[in-house]
């Protein structure tokens, strides 16, 4: 994959965190270019969602430090950034997308009003406008526009996932994390959505953070991977490189399935 934008959107510089004597991430460092698509992948206990959620500076670090490069070019310290500032982020430039939907969505108002939510936080205030881009996205997720009043309790796993996934992305974010994207859900499901997010971050040219211990995902979205484990990475490179030539016994051992995940 060639860069067209040499300069990273995201800069991940020795991040570690502790939880008292136990090690949830140590010493961590990678960085992400616009319009790439990183995994994380490891075992259960591994230090990858741990890693996620201090990079989407929702779990602040022990130490380290997480750059992120603006819209107008410079990059700031998310951790000297104020909370404000961060919410911001989160709302505009960045989006979430939860292994269960339910906590990336509010479950008691509509499918459009949960795309329209993010609209509104970025100041959309005119409400045919809203209702059409809530239209327009949902289709975009393979969501029938008869739906859009419906609350997402009455949804399917599948269809509540890719209702998250129009909620995240309607603002045009840069950079989305994803954790454990198609866990919970039917095979069959399970790619349905997997091309819906390929597709997608194509598309738009989005950057992305994927968090997996699927090794498939990580191969269908991904452009480079780093492996985990005991909170330290073991591997890291280009993802078809890395799995089909694996260096970290680790890494042989994940790649062989000998080890289940």
């Amino acid at each position: 994959m060639t860069m067209l934008d040499e300069t990273p959107l995201l800069s991940v510089a020795g991040l570690s965190r502790y939880y008292g004597e136990r090690v949830g991430c140590r010493d961590v460092s990678f960085e992400v270019y616009p319009g790439e698509v990183l995994a994380i992948v490891g075992e259960s206990g591994s230090g990858k969602t741990t890693l996620l959620n201090c990079i989407s500076t929702r779990l602040e670090p022990s130490a380290g430090s997480v750059s992120y490069r603006m819209r107008d070019g410079e990059s700031r310290d998310l951790y000297r950034m104020s909370e404000a500032e961060r919410r911001l982020l989160m709302r505009t430039d960045w989006g979430f997308v939860h292994q269960n939907p339910a906590d990336g969505l509010r479950m008691t108002v509509s499918a459009g009003a949960n795309v329209g939510e993010r609209l509104m936080a970025v100041g959309e205030r005119h409400y045919g406008r809203i209702r059409d881009t809530a239209t327009h996205w949902l289709s975009r997720v393979e969501i029938a526009a008869d739906r859009i009043d419906d609350q997402p309790r009455a949804f399917s796993g599948g269809m509540r996932q890719r209702l998250q996934i129009a909620r995240n992305l309607v603002t045009g974010p840069r950079l989305v994390f994803m954790d454990e994207p198609t866990g919970g859900l039917d095979v069959s499901v399970q790619a349905r959505l997997l091309d819906l997010l390929r597709g997608l971050v194509n598309d738009l040219g989005l950057a992305a953070i994927v968090v997996t211990h699927d090794l498939a995902v990580a191969r269908l979205l991904s452009h480079r991977m780093i492996v985990m484990k005991d909170g330290r990475v073991v591997e890291e490179g280009l993802t078809d490189r890395v799995l089909d030539d694996p260096q970290a016994p680790y890494t042989q051992l994940l790649v062989s399935s000998i080890l289940q995940v």
